[in-house]
């Protein structure tokens, strides 16, 4: 790819990742200068004309979230009006994705919202990955790219022995997802009947259709790993059950609060596994399990097919559309 390619800018908040997304498309990363005074606002400059190129803005709304998004915006906005051809927000982790529909009174649908400042912004087209739910998708205007890791899921534990192993869904909602990977894989389902009672506390009763006898061991695949809640009441009931060692498994290694020390106590943990949708060195230096699987590869086919003008649709559909339908629960 030619340095008239894809102009690729990034914000602060996952430079790596860009990093990596330039190195795998052979372009540089274009230079943006980011200040911040003294009363909280910033200034935002691209560093190179964008004058009739192709605009890929890469930012990840992590923490601090809000000073994130600001300067994607303003990036974003930046780009419009210096007159570029077309411009793609590239957001490896989309915040606000749990605030997807209206479940209490006088509360804001955030991430329908978030969709508008987007588009509003400047955004011609977006490129997210494993949104929390797929309906996010739906509340944008413009063209939405939705990606998935599973691709570099598989990679990592194909290298690794499945016998007597099983995929487990922390719940119903993402039970569609895992159970591509536990089709790739050739491997059973099993679903967990979580509830989520607030930020940092779920409950799961039960997990359901684990096909058989109990796996010795199983691995627990969810959308992002905040708290670490969900994960330690899933190992806890299946440890119970019999099930002895575990890989846990998701796109977004947030590790907020006290993930790292919850996590770090299930001994029965034999690695745990995220990608690097989310830079999170405090998570590397403290977790000697933590093993970090890189979606630029991902993301640059993605942003290679757009600017080709060539379809995506296999970076995101990921598994045959003739698998049998009664392989979900194993």
């Amino acid at each position: 790819m030619t340095a008239e390619g894809p102009y690729i800018f990034s914000g602060t908040s996952n430079e790596p990742l860009a990093l990596r997304v330039c190195e795998y498309l052979g372009v540089p990363l274009r230079p943006t200068r980011t200040e911040r005074f003294s009363h909280g606002t910033l200034r935002v400059q691209l560093g190179e004309s964008v004058r009739g190129k192709d605009v890929y803005i890469i930012q990840s709304l992590t923490e601090p979230v809000h000073r994130h998004l600001m300067q994607m915006l303003m990036m974003l906005d930046i780009a419009r009006h210096g007159d570029a051809d077309r411009v793609t927000a590239v957001i490896p982790y989309y915040a606000y994705g749990r605030s997807d529909k209206k479940d209490a009174p006088r509360i804001s649908i955030t991430a329908k919202l978030l969709a508008q400042l987007i588009e509003t912004a400047g955004a011609d087209r977006v490129l997210a990955m494993t949104l929390h739910s797929a309906q996010i998708h739906g509340f944008f205007d413009v063209p939405l790219d939705h990606l998935t890791s599973l691709r570099v899921m598989v990679d990592h534990f194909r290298k690794q022995d499945l016998s007597d192993a099983v995929v487990v869904s922390p719940d119903v909602g993402y039970a569609k997802q895992a159970t591509k990977l536990a089709y790739a894989l050739g491997l059973p389902l099993a679903v967990g009947s979580k509830m989520r009672l607030g930020d940092a506390e779920v409950e799961i009763a039960t997990v359901l259709g684990s096909g058989g006898p109990v796996k010795r061991r199983a691995i627990v695949i969810d959308d992002e790993i905040a708290t670490g809640s969900t994960m330690v009441k899933i190992v806890e009931v299946m440890n119970r059950l019999g099930t002895k060692e575990f890989s846990l498994a998701c796109t977004h290694g947030l590790f907020t609060g006290n993930a790292i020390e919850n996590v770090s106590a299930l001994e029965c943990v034999s690695e745990i596994v995220c990608t690097d949708t989310v830079y999170a060195p405090h998570a590397q230096q403290r977790l000697p399990k933590l093993r970090v699987e890189s979606v630029a590869a991902v993301f640059g086919d993605a942003i290679r097919c757009n600017h080709e003008g060539k379809s995506v649709g296999d970076l995101f559909t990921f598994w045959s559309e003739d698998m049998p339908s009664d392989r979900s629960l194993g």
